[in-house]
Order: C-alpha cells, then structure tokens, then sequence
C-alpha cells in the first residue's frame, strides 16, 4: 500500500465530487434560501449518523452568520425531540440515501406539522426527496473509501452545501463584519472585529513636547513615558512631528553637538496618525505598512495619546 497516493486519491476524489455540486444548484436551492430568510422562525437541522455530526456544523455555520439554528437529531426527534420544532421554522433534514428507517418515520411527521421541509440528499428519488418540498442535491457518484462504504465524499458534499446555503444568507440579509463581530466576542477573531484603539491607547502615557523642548528633555521625556517616542507639539497643541528612538539615534550619527538642538530640529514631520474609533487590527495594519512602532492617536486632529505595537500584540490580535 502506498500511503502517499492514496492519501492524494482520496482528496483528488473528494475534491471532483465537490466540483461537481455546481451542477446541482438549481431552483430549489434559490428557493430554499428566500423560504428561510422570509420565514419568522428558525432553522432545525437534522440527520443520523455520520449526516448528523454535519448538521451540527452547519447549524453552528449558520448561528455564526445571523441566522438562527437549532440540531434536533433524527433518533431523538422521534422519542420526544420533536417539541423543538415551533410552527415557523424551517426543517433541513440531511440523509445520504434518503431511505433510512428514522428519516421514514420523522418526515411523515414533520409533513404533518405543517413545516417547510427541505431535504438534503444524494439521492433525490429517494422517500425523503421526494417528500421534501424542496431538495437540495448533495450527489456523489461513490465514496472516497475504497470499499464504498465509509461516508467520505457523501458527508463532504453535505458540508459544502451547507456552507454555500449559510454564504447565501449571509449575503442575502447583508450581514456585515460588524454583525459577525457581535456572534464572535472571543479570541483573536473577535478582538480583531470589536477591539478599537481606543481599547488600547488609555492605559498609556501621552508623551509631549513643544517644538522648542532641548533635547536631553525630549530624550527623558521619551524614556519616561516608555512608549519609543515623543510627539512634538507647536501652537495650540497642534501635532508639527515625532521624535522617535530612530531619531535620537540618528542625530547622535548627523551632529557632533546636540546641546543647541531643539525637538523641532530632529522631529520626523507628519507623523502617522490614526483616530481613537478605529478598530485595533487597522492600526497594526497601518504600523505593519509604514515599518513603525506606534501611532499618533487623534480625535478631531486634536493629539490625546499613543498606541504602541506591543499593545495590540499583548491583545493577541496578531
């Protein structure tokens, strides 16, 4: 057995099977995402075996999206789940043939409900395709498995449709970065769409000087305040430059002398500024970009802090 190739024949197999999944959208499809999308109750995902450990993916793909879901697994469903289902909800029901003896007695029921039922199977001449009123075809010719029994392909065709139907309605409703920002509060992921600036600049010093400041006050003023640098203020505190740790290091290169220098004499002009709202990743971005280490941090042009790239790398947002 060459492990190598048949680890590439079962993903070149998987990978074709999915190809071939574009050939199955059709009217259905469409329909199903305007059904959910219009309808005032929820999505209940449901399946048995191997398909219900995709539903319960796809309901977590579809909870995270802005469309609320709920796994309801087909076994239960019949000794006493089905009190989950409310009479405007929206029933995905995931079966490779369609013909299993749980999926036989849970569609009779739901049919009778009242409720949508959308089937999601390989299938579609099957009891559960035909009974839906509307299939959604996750075809496959055969398994990845060698002895074409193993849900290989067939589960990851499921996973795929589920995923095109969660991008659909998450287009469809408009679903912005700041929505997901509000189902995704944890971790990185969530730092990097809610974490503003002004999240971060607070808990620093607000280091300053005015154009005419002597340098060895520039130098302690930057060593003091323990962010790399010093913004440098002119008339009614209007932000002329930065005099960052590069810049002492090279004047100490550029003069022999530096007891007549002033901060407006080495100062870099037009330092990279970035508003208080601006969301945290943004300012990394910027920093990451122009290869410095902090940011002027402004509200209304008007100079109220500093934000330091060890202060978003403490967050963990990168």
């Amino acid at each position: 057995m060459n492990i190598i190739e048949l680890a590439k024949n079962t993903i070149l197999q998987e990978s074709e099977s999915i190809r071939r999944l574009a050939d199955y959208i059709d009217q259905d499809f469409e329909k199903t995402v305007k059904t959910i999308y219009q309808s005032k109750g929820r999505v209940i995902v449901t399946g048995i075996g191997k398909s219900a450990n995709i539903s319960q993916k796809i309901v977590a793909t579809l909870n995270s999206t802005g469309t609320p879901a709920i796994f309801m697994h087909a076994a239960d469903a019949i000794h006493g789940d089905l009190g989950i289902i409310q009479e405007d909800d929206v029933i995905i029901c995931i079966s490779k043939s369609g013909n299993t003896p749980e999926i036989k007695v849970l569609v009779p029921l739901i049919k009778s409900r009242g409720n949508t039922l959308v089937g999601m199977v390989s299938n579609a001449d099957s009891f559960l395709g035909k009974q839906s009123d509307y299939v959604l075809k996750s075809t496959v010719d055969k398994e990845a498995c060698p002895n074409n029994l193993a849900p290989t392909n067939s589960t990851t065709a499921q996973l795929v449709i589920g995923d095109a139907l969660a991008v659909c309605l998450l287009e469809y409703r408009g679903f912005s970065s700041e929505d997901f920002a509000k189902f995704h509060p944890g971790g990185a992921l969530g730092k990097k769409l809610y974490m503003r600036v002004n999240d971060l600049y607070k808990n620093n010093e607000v280091p300053k000087v005015t154009e005419n400041e002597n340098v060895k006050n520039v130098i302690i003023e930057i060593s003091s305040k323990r962010l790399g640098a010093t913004v440098v203020l002119g008339k009614s505190d209007k932000v002329l430059g930065i005099v960052t740790d590069g810049d002492i290091r090279r004047m100490l290169q550029k003069y022999d002398s530096f007891e007549n220098l002033t901060a407006k004499d080495i100062m870099s002009k037009d330092p990279k500024t970035i508003n208080k709202d601006e969301l945290a990743i943004n300012a990394f971005h910027l920093m990451e970009n122009n290869n410095i280490t902090q940011l002027v941090v402004v509200q209304k042009d008007k100079y109220i802090g500093m934000v330091h790239l060890h202060d978003i790398l403490r967050e963990g947002i990168v």
